[in-house]
C-alpha cells in the first residue's frame, strides 16, 4: 500500500475557509455579477506578489538562513507598508522588487527590497524604472531611504532591458545623494550592479555569510585562474577593512535594527537638522571619569607620551553615554561616531592614540573626510578631538598617496559649513594640527585641556631649537671617552675593557643631558601657552567640564544656525 506525499502547505489546515465578499456591511444578499467578479480579480492581483511564491522557494530562503523581503520589512516597521508601483512586470508579481513607503517612528521612509523569491531577484528594464520612480518621489519629499539588496543582478533573459534597469536606477539614485540619506544593507549574494547600486548610497550595512563585489568567485577563477572563496573576496571582513561596508554585522536582523539604530541620527533631508531627542542627563554633569582616564594615562611611567581610548572621552561627553560609531572594522586609529549632546546629534571626529598614536594615515584621512563631508551636507554639527603627532610618513603611505589623502581630509574641513568646535586633548603638531579644524580652516571655536602640547614639532623638535647645545654635547662625547679611557688605563684596567667602558658611560652621559633637552624642550615649547597667547586656542577648559563647556557653547551655535541645502547640491562622494 502506498503513502501519499504530505505536501508543506502555508495554509492552516484547522482554519474554517473564509470567503471574501465584496459587499457594504449589513448590505442585502443580492445576485453576483461583472462587478464581483472584478473586484476579487483585482483582489488576487494586489495579494499575487505576495501568495504566488510557492512555499519551497519560501523554505529555500529560510534554509539559506534569509529572510524574505515581506519578513525584512515587518523588522522595519509594525505598521502596513504602503507598497508602490505593486503589480510593475510581464507576470504581474512585482517582477522581483518591492518598493513603497513605511513608518518608522512617525517618520516617512522609502524603502526597497529585492524578492530573491522571483526570479533571484535580478533586475530588468521594470526594475529599474520602480527604482528611479521611488528614488525620485524620495527626493522629492525630502524622506530618507533604506535599500534590502538582495540581487543575482542582471536578467540575462531581459538582454540589455536589464542593463537600462541598472543605468536608470544609478542614475536616479545619483540625483537624490546629497540629498537625502540612504542606508543599504546587503543581504545574499550580490555582484555587478547590486553591488555598484547600493554603494552609491550613504552607508552600507554587511552581515556575515553575504557576498558582494564586481564579481563572483567563479568569474574570477575562469578569467584569473584564481580558487577564491566568497568571504575572501567580497565578505565583510573585507569590505569592513575597505570601507567599502561602513558596518558589519552578525545577521540580516542586526542589520536591520542597525539600520534603524542609524536613522535615529540623520535628518530626513538636506534642508532640515537631524531629530531632536529630549535627555534627562544634565548638561552640566561632572565628567569624572575623564579625569581619572588622564590621571591614571599622564601618571603612569610613560607619562605624557602614554596611549588612550578616546572613544571612554566620546562616551562621558554624549547624553547618557550612548554614541554610534562608524567604520568601525577599519582605520581605528581615528573615531568617526554620532552622538547626541543636549539632544542634538553631533558628529563626533577624534584621534586614538591607542591605535598607532593616532597618527594620520591614507585610511583614516579618507575616512574623516568621507564621514565630514556627510555632516556637512546633512546639517549635523561636529566636534573634533585632535591628539595626534602627525600625518604617518614612511615609504608604504607615499606610495599609496598620503600626499592626496590628506588633501581630501583637508578639504573636507574647509568646506564645512555647520557648527564646529576643536578640542585639543594632548598632542597637535605640525601640518596635523595645520588640517584639523583650527581658527584658520573654519572653526566656530578652539578649546584644549591643560595636557595641550601643540608645537611645529613633538620632541624631535629640539634638534632645532637646541642644535647649537646639542652639536656642543655630542662633539663632548669623544673628550668624554678619551678622558675615561686614561683613568681606567690609570687604575690598571685593559686597554679593551677600558674602551669598552668609557664608551657606555659617554653615551648615558649623552642619553641622560638629551632627556633633560627633551623635558625642557616640552616644558618651554609643548605647551598651550603660546597658542591661547596668540589666539589659537580662545580657553582651556578642564577634564570634569568637557560635557557642560561643549554642549552650551553648541547649543550657542545651533540657536544662530539656520539649516538648509547648500547653494548647490554637494554629492556625498566625489
Amino acid at each position: 500500500m502506498s503513502r501519499k506525499a504530505i505536501l508543506p502547505v502555508l495554509k492552516n489546515p484547522l482554519k474554517a475557509p473564509s470567503k471574501i465578499e465584496f459587499n457594504i456591511p449589513g448590505e442585502i444578499s443580492r445576485a453576483t455579477g461583472g462587478y464581483e467578479e472584478a473586484m476579487q480579480e483585482g483582489y488576487d492581483l494586489i495579494r499575487r506578489p505576495i501568495k504566488s511564491v510557492s512555499i519551497d522557494q519560501i523554505e529555500k530562503q529560510h534554509f539559506k538562513k534569509r529572510m524574505t523581503v515581506w519578513e525584512r520589512i515587518k523588522v522595519l516597521t509594525e505598521q502596513e507598508p504602503n507598497i508602490l508601483f505593486q503589480n510593475w512586470g510581464k507576470n504581474l508579481d512585482g517582477a522581483s522588487l518591492v518598493t513603497g513607503i513605511i513608518n518608522i517612528n512617525g517618520r516617512d521612509v522609502a524603502v526597497y527590497g529585492h524578492d530573491f523569491t522571483v526570479r533571484a531577484g535580478s533586475m530588468d528594464a521594470t526594475n529599474g524604472k520602480k527604482l528611479a520612480r521611488l528614488f525620485e518621489m524620495a527626493g522629492e519629499n525630502g524622506i530618507p531611504l533604506i535599500g534590502m539588496n538582495d540581487s543575482a543582478g542582471a536578467y540575462v533573459p531581459a538582454g540589455v532591458g536589464g542593463l537600462d534597469g541598472y543605468a536608470e536606477a544609478f542614475t536616479a539614485l545619483r540625483k537624490i545623494s546629497g540629498v537625502v540619506p540612504s542606508i543599504m544593507c546587503m543581504f545574499g549574494f550580490n555582484a555587478g550592479g547590486g553591488s555598484y547600486l547600493p554603494r552609491q548610497g550613504s552607508f552600507v550595512i554587511q552581515p556575515k555569510d553575504t557576498f558582494f563585489g564586481l564579481t563572483g568567485p567563479g568569474v574570477v577563477k575562469s578569467v584569473l585562474g584564481e580558487d577564491i572563496t566568497p568571504e575572501e573576496l567580497g565578505g565583510p571582513m573585507v569590505h569592513g577593512q575597505s570601507g567599502v561596508a561602513d558596518l558589519t554585522v552578525e545577521d540580516e536582523v542586526a542589520a536591520l535594527r542597525t539600520a534603524l539604530q542609524l536613522l535615529n541620527y540623520l535628518p530626513d533631508n538636506n534642508g532640515v537638522l537631524a531629530p531632536f531627542q529630549e535627555t534627562s542627563d544634565p548638561l552640566d554633569r561632572k565628567t569624572w571619569e575623564i579625569n581619572t582616564l588622564l590621571k591614571k594615562a599622564f601618571n603612569s611611567p610613560t607619562g605624557f607620551n602614554t596611549p588612550f581610548d578616546v572613544s571612554i572621552i566620546i562616551q562621558q561627553i554624549c547624553d547618557h553615554g550612548d554614541y554610534f560609531e562608524m567604520q568601525r572594522d577599519r582605520a581605528r586609529n581615528v573615531i568617526t561616531a554620532f552622538g547626541r549632546l543636549g539632544g542634538n546629534v553631533i558628529g563626533f571626529v577624534a584621534n586614538n592614540s591607542a591605535v598607532d598614536s593616532g597618527q594620520i594615515d591614507c585610511d583614516a584621512a579618507y575616512k574623516v573626510a568621507r564621514f565630514n563631508r556627510f555632516c556637512n551636507i546633512y546639517n549635523i554639527p561636529m566636534i573634533f578631538m585632535e591628539d595626534t603627532t602627525g600625518f604617518l610618513p614612511g615609504r608604504e603611505q607615499e606610495a599609496r598617496g598620503i600626499v592626496q589623502a590628506g588633501r581630501a581630509m583637508l578639504d573636507s574641513i574647509v568646506d564645512i559649513r555647520t557648527p564646529r568646535i576643536l578640542l585639543i586633548l594632548r598632542n597637535a603638531y605640525g601640518g596635523a594640527y595645520a588640517s584639523y579644524n583650527n581658527y584658520p580652516t573654519g572653526a566656530n571655536l578652539v578649546l584644549a585641556l591643560p595636557t595641550t602640547r601643540l608645537a611645529v614639532m613633538g620632541p624631535a623638535g629640539k634638534e632645532f631649537v637646541y642644535k647649537d647645545e646639542l652639536r656642543k654635547l655630542r662633539n663632548a662625547v669623544v673628550e668624554r671617552i678619551k678622558l675615561g679611557i686614561r683613568e681606567r688605563l690609570e687604575a690598571g684596567a685593559a686597554e679593551d675593557a677600558a674602551r669598552n667602558d668609557a664608551e657606555m658611560e659617554a653615551a648615558e652621559w649623552l642619553k641622560s643631558q638629551e632627556s633633560a633637552l627633551n623635558l625642557r624642550y616640552e616644558k618651554e615649547l609643548m605647551n598651550p601657552r603660546e597658542a591661547l597667547s596668540l589666539g589659537s586656542i580662545s580657553s582651556l577648559v578642564m577634564p570634569t567640564d568637557l560635557r557642560k563647556v561643549l554642549g552650551e557653547n553648541m547649543n550657542f551655535f545651533l540657536r544662530h544656525y539656520k539649516a538648509g541645502p547648500l547653494q548647490a547640491v554637494h554629492r556625498e562622494f566625489y
